[in-house]
């Protein structure tokens, strides 16, 4: 009778400690394996790190700092989550990216934890969770020290806590609220706005709004809302004025929305290409997915049932919201993936149950075998067509030396042969477990060597400049960036000083006839390129050449006779 007794016990043992595992493999193979193997990427990751890293030397935490001006593009909540990595672990990349991994892991167990909870699978957390880690824009964002990954946690999380509160136990929407405010800590106002706009169209659509705002309470939840998310505001404010609403609430905000901020411009249709390509290869599966949910009739089910009709309202909200928006950028859409994943678990939990192979999962399991092998051959010849940007020279060749392209293009025609297999026995259902190896083993085997390769070729110069530049520089000797691209802020990070950027040759000379005419320093240390050495006009005599990396040169511009 004991033995009885136990047997469940024992198997829910088995079963937690499986998932556990199961998650942190998904963690360690996504976002934590290789983590800071390679340096800061230019543009943008330098700009997060070099404010939180700023943020332990000035104690500052109220007002972000980069190069010496203030930083009101994001709130602080990924800057204070760095910065506290800094201080725990030194200031290296794989500090800096630790939020991004964890917060990646934390999105992915709650995704396998909402399945669990509501799908009657027993397949569907592990693979509802697997689609949320493996994908390539999640791989991505969940490696960097963006803001982005811990955006998606809190506001994933603010909204799988609210489904949680409407379908089980109501005190989780407290959870909802919280996690919102965290989010406006992150990214601003669109974590606030697009969460209770899913929430309200999605209680619309059932109709339910009356009856669950009462559940909610608003009033306290809003109130638990701007106890979490407001302080900073105020503070910012307090130590600022008015310079913090026009930067913060003005351009990056506002202005995203109605104008193009930094020629971050694209297509209408942007997003949906975004989509399409970083969520591959379970994008494939996601117009099934959606006329499954549509044909169903989650209306007429109780609350626990209808998770997929609100996963889909989620999805079609922040892709239509970021398509209106004219500013687009790769991360303005990665909220949605969550949602996504779990609307693609539930089309494949629904061939589970059928007897018969429907037209959609053939017409998907063929499409994806045929972009598994034009991703094959893409893959292969690779080499000859990446050697235009001028920013990684030898990239193609750097590849081909590795014999990447060979390891692509085998994984994907394997992920091709082997659906062909199951098409012809006629088990298309189980399709899923071939992407899912697949893409793990493009992950483990292609994606992160491939970084490793592209790191080598425009990174590494970038940081050994700036190495050189810290051990060349004189006391109080100015440094300048000037070449004919974009600027290089990583350069602020490895030197731990601030840098002039001048991104137009053409610029060079007057910078340096103002630097004469001011009179202040003797010279200035320039980080440069031959191009723009040529386009600036200058002379060999006008300068010293220092060192040189890759493309990168140093040099330094005498601007008045020294005193000595």
């Amino acid at each position: 009778m004991n033995n009885q007794v136990d047997a469940p016990k024992k198997e829910r043992s088995r079963f937690l400690i499986g998932s556990i595992l199961w998650i942190l493999a998904l963690g360690g193979i996504a976002f934590f394996y290789q983590l800071g193997s390679i340096g800061l990427v230019d543009e943008t990751e330098p700009l997060f790190v070099e404010a939180a890293r700023q943020m332990t030397v000035t104690g500052n935490w109220i007002t972000p700092y980069f190069n010496q001006v203030t930083r009101f593009d994001k709130p602080p909540l990924i800057y204070w989550w760095m910065a506290i990595a800094f201080q725990t672990l030194g200031v290296n990349e794989w500090a800096a990216r630790l939020p991004s991994a964890i917060a990646g892991t934390i999105l992915t167990g709650f995704c396998f934890y909402i399945l669990k909870r509501f799908v009657p699978s027993k397949i569907a957390p592990f693979l509802g969770s697997g689609i949320v880690a493996l994908n390539l824009i999640t791989l991505f964002f969940g490696r960097l020290g963006y803001s982005d990954m811990l955006l998606s946690a809190c506001f994933g999380g603010s909204l799988f806590a609210f489904f949680l509160g409407y379908a089980s136990n109501r005190r989780w929407y407290w959870a909802f609220y919280a996690l919102m405010g965290f989010a406006v800590l992150t990214k601003g106002p669109v974590g606030v706005v697009l969460p209770s706009a899913i929430v309200i169209l999605f209680l619309l659509w059932v109709g339910q709004l009356r009856s669950v705002l009462r559940e909610m309470k608003p009033l306290l939840g809003t109130g638990l809302f701007l106890l979490v998310s407001m302080p900073w505001y105020a503070l910012a404010y307090w130590q600022n004025g008015n310079a913090f609403i026009d930067s913060f609430f003005g351009m990056h905000n506002v202005e995203r929305f109605t104008s193009v901020v930094n020629q971050h411009s694209g297509a209408w249709y942007y997003h949906i290409v975004i989509v399409l390509i970083g969520f591959f290869p379970w994008s494939l599966c996601l117009p099934a997915a959606i006329i499954n949910i549509l044909k169903s009739k989650w209306r007429e089910k109780p609350r626990s049932e209808q998770l997929g009709l609100f996963a889909l309202v989620w999805f079609s909200v922040v892709l239509i919201f970021f398509t209106i928006a004219v500013t687009k950028y790769i991360t303005y859409t990665l909220p949605l993936y969550p949602a996504a994943a779990i609307l693609v678990t539930l089309w494949y939990v629904h061939h589970f149950s059928q007897p018969k192979q429907s037209w959609g999962l053939k017409l998907t399991v063929y499409l994806s075998v045929i972009v598994s092998i034009s991703f094959g051959i893409c893959a292969f010849y690779s080499p000859t067509w990446l050697d235009d940007d001028p920013s990684m020279p030898d990239l193609g060749f750097k590849i081909q030396q590795a014999g990447l392209q060979h390891v692509a293009a085998s994984i994907w025609i394997t992920v091709a042969i082997v659906g062909l297999i199951l098409a012809l026995r006629y088990q298309l259902r189980w399709f899923w477990a071939v992407n899912l190896i697949g893409m793990a083993a493009f992950i483990w085997f292609f994606v992160t060597p491939a970084v490793g390769v592209i790191d080598s070729v425009r990174q590494l110069p970038l940081r050994q400049i700036a190495q050189a530049t810290v051990e060349e520089k004189l006391p109080n000797e100015p440094i300048v960036m000037a070449t004919d691209a974009f600027e290089k802020p990583s350069l602020v990070f490895y030197t731990q000083n601030p840098i002039t950027f001048i991104n137009r040759a053409r610029l060079i000379q007057p910078y340096l006839e103002e630097l004469r005419r001011d009179g202040k320093t003797e010279s200035i240390a320039m980080i440069t390129t031959p191009t723009a050495l040529k386009g600036s006009g200058m002379k060999p005599n006008q300068y010293r050449f220092l060192q040189q990396y890759s493309n990168y040169q140093l040099v330094r511009v005498p601007i008045r006779p020294s005193k000595k």
